[in-house]
């Protein structure tokens, strides 16, 4: 069965950082590439950040673009998303998901506030 299960998300003040991680299983994680995205209160989901199967490629939305950092550890089977200087705006339920039947996973909640 797949799975993908998110941690890490929580309350942080604004400015700090936060990792957040996704752990894949029931699937040959090193071939397939794998997203962020987040879905903010009363708001559509949105893409975050991507990365290619090997992690050689990435790209971020312009949100998060020098504020994140996608990678991965195909022998772990997990997929990091690691964001810096959090806004409030940065306040969301964060996702990944996989290509492989385009799976998600339950999402972990990233709140941004003093």
């Amino acid at each position: 069965q797949v799975h993908l299960v998110e941690s890490g998300g929580g309350l942080v003040q604004p400015g700090g950082s936060l990792k957040l991680s996704c752990a894949a299983s029931g699937f040959t994680f090193s071939l397939y590439d794998m997203r962020w995205y987040r879905q903010p209160p009363g708001k559509e989901r949105e893409f975050v950040a991507y990365i290619t199967n090997s992690g050689g490629t990435t790209t971020y939305a312009a949100s998060v673009q020098g504020r994140g950092t996608i990678y991965r550890d195909n022998g772990k089977n997990t997929v990091y998303l690691q964001l810096y200087n959090l806004k409030p705006e940065d306040t969301a339920m964060y996702y990944c998901y996989s290509t492989y039947r385009s799976t998600w996973g339950q999402g972990t909640q990233v709140t941004v506030s003093s």
